[in-house]
């Protein structure tokens, strides 16, 4: 059955082709709830904008649901635990809107620098005043810049093309990277002392609320302009406003604010304030972002693959290029362990061996720890919840690294101890001939391998000698299970031996367990690495 997308706003029809050919593409609206949990019913993923409220009733209305999109930033109408809780991954477009917002914030400190609304406003109602709104120029004077995140930055970038002296306020930048973008790191009240203009660009956390009230208000240099095109909240409204009246403050441009939609403020009295409907985000550009990227991380994650822009995913962000291939891997590889332990691990150690390590690898303990529990629990097991059925199972996973790797390029390890005491390990390597990247088992508990780690593999250790490989053939042939191929690796001649086999069909655990009795198998085990 052809996967279900539903979409429940207006998305750029852009996004919708990237959709269109792999999945069934369907559309409700997402305010008319009824409507919106009947569609749900056949849901895996939903995409949705910031009208439509996916919340836990919604989600437990939709057992197949994957993922949640939300086509821009904010995350305010997705009931995120309950997603993480169900293991349902949540995605937005968190560059989307970069650019249109740093641009706003722009233009709203140029219009309140040259009183362009206002003047504006003057002409067409007849009035000829070019002294009453002669303005400054930004070309010698001081810009802050409060929080130095992606748009900050951006922010920071334009201001510098005009001359402009920068400054920036953000705890969380080192003070050799604000002076790699021309920008002098200080602490807040001197920024505030000595700033012809401030913008603001913080994220909004309970630290943050309110970072600029009465108490930062009155340290301003006289004749201030302020704009706040990040997060409303983040300036006292009141108390900009009570500013503003005493002149301290000349002008603001305000595109947020604290309780949303906002059509009564005591900052829309004063003409020399800039008030716009949080417009941030709101142009075709940056609306056509955010659909396709949602819609392309939609389409990784009904693939099964790992979306760097999962709000709720541990090990979240830009995995490198070189380590993404290694992510199938080390599922298939916890898959393995699973299955060749035959029991509850204590707790389990992925290891990464070679040069890939320069990289961040910690998505790689995430994939195998999504691999252990696969086929352990009923519930879906996703990138979300795999680190919390490993907590409530009581099953910690670490993660070494090691620059040396004597016989591969790179090789990934999974080993964990058992609760009987025993310990358990395997290992694979990412091929590469040409073109082509292959998965390969390289150990098995021990037992060196070179087997693709792909299709149905079944395991039986026991103690080597002559026939056995005839009679486990004869024992699949007569139940129709087809040998796609075997391989035998062994530490010493009549010593302990391990059989793979990798076979075109399931064989059922009944006649695994008549193979293993025939041949006296020590144990056999069976996992099944085709693609979902």
């Amino acid at each position: 059955m052809t996967p279900v997308v539903l979409i429940t706003e207006d998305l750029a029809p852009a996004a919708i082709d990237v959709l269109a050919q792999d999945f069934d593409v369907r559309h409700v609206d997402g305010t008319d709830r009824q409507a919106l949990f009947a569609a749900l019913a056949e849901a895996e993923a939903v995409i949705v904008r910031s009208a439509t409220q996916i919340d836990s009733a919604a989600i437990d209305a939709a057992p197949r649901l994957k993922v949640i999109a939300r086509a821009g930033v904010g995350l305010d109408n997705v009931e995120v635990p309950a997603a993480t809780e169900r293991g349902v991954m949540v995605v937005n477009a968190p560059t989307s809107n970069i650019v249109s917002t740093a641009e706003q914030a722009a233009a709203l400190l140029l219009s309140v620098a040259r009183n362009t609304v206002a003047a504006s406003a003057s002409l067409k109602a007849g009035e000829w005043k070019r002294a009453k709104y002669t303005g400054v120029e930004l070309a010698g004077k001081t810009v802050g810049v409060i929080g130095m995140g992606r748009v900050g930055v951006l922010f920071a970038q334009r201001m510098a093309a005009f001359g402009t002296r920068l400054l920036a306020y953000d705890p969380y930048v080192q003070p050799a990277r604000a002076a790699q973008l021309g920008v002098r790191l200080v602490g807040l009240e001197e920024l505030l002392r000595e700033s012809d203009f401030i913008s603001i660009h913080a994220t909004k956390t309970p630290e943050t609320v309110g970072l600029i009230g009465a108490r930062e208000l009155a340290m301003v240099k006289p004749g201030v302009r302020i704009v706040n095109a990040a997060r409303g909240g983040l300036i006292d409204e009141q108390a900009l406003a009570d500013a503003l009246a005493e002149g301290r403050v000349a002008g603001a441009g305000i595109d947020v604010y604290a309780k949303e939609p906002c059509t009564s403020s005591p900052l829309f009295a004063f003409d020399n304030v800039v008030a716009t409907p949080h417009l941030g985000a709101s142009t075709h550009e940056a609306q056509d972002k955010a659909g396709v990227a949602v819609a392309r991380s939609v389409k990784l994650a009904l693939q099964g693959e790992f979306v760097a822009d999962a709000v709720n995913v541990q090990a979240g962000g830009l995995v490198a290029e070189d380590v993404r291939p290694l992510l199938p891997l080390a599922e298939k590889l916890g898959r393995v362990f699973t299955a060749v332990a035959g029991g509850a691990a204590a707790s389990v150690t992925v290891e990464v061996r070679g040069e890939i390590v320069a990289n961040d690898v910690s998505v790689l303990r995430l994939a195998a720890t999504k691999g252990l529990f696969s086929e352990v629990v009923d519930e879906q097991v996703s990138y979300v919840n795999a680190p919390l059925i490993a907590a409530d199972r009581g099953v910690e996973v670490d993660l070494a690294t090691f620059t040396e790797s004597p016989d591969h390029h790179n090789l990934v390890t999974v080993r964990g101890a058992l609760t009987d005491g025993r310990t358990v390990s395997v290992s694979g390597t990412l091929w590469t001939t040409g073109l082509r990247e292959t998965l390969k088992l390289t150990e098995v508990d021990g037992f060196d391998l070179e087997l693709d780690a792909e299709g149905i593999l079944l395991f039986f250790r026991y103690v080597d000698r002559p026939g056995v490989v005839g009679r486990i053939g004869t024992i699949l042939g007569r139940a129709g299970v087809n040998i796609a191929g075997m391989q035998v690796s062994r530490r010493s001649a009549g010593g302990e031996a391990l059989m793979t086999i990798t076979v075109d069909s399931p064989a059922p655990p009944e006649l695994l367990h008549e193979a293993a009795d025939e041949i006296g198998a020590t144990s056999s085990s069976a996992v099944d690495l085709r693609d979902d």
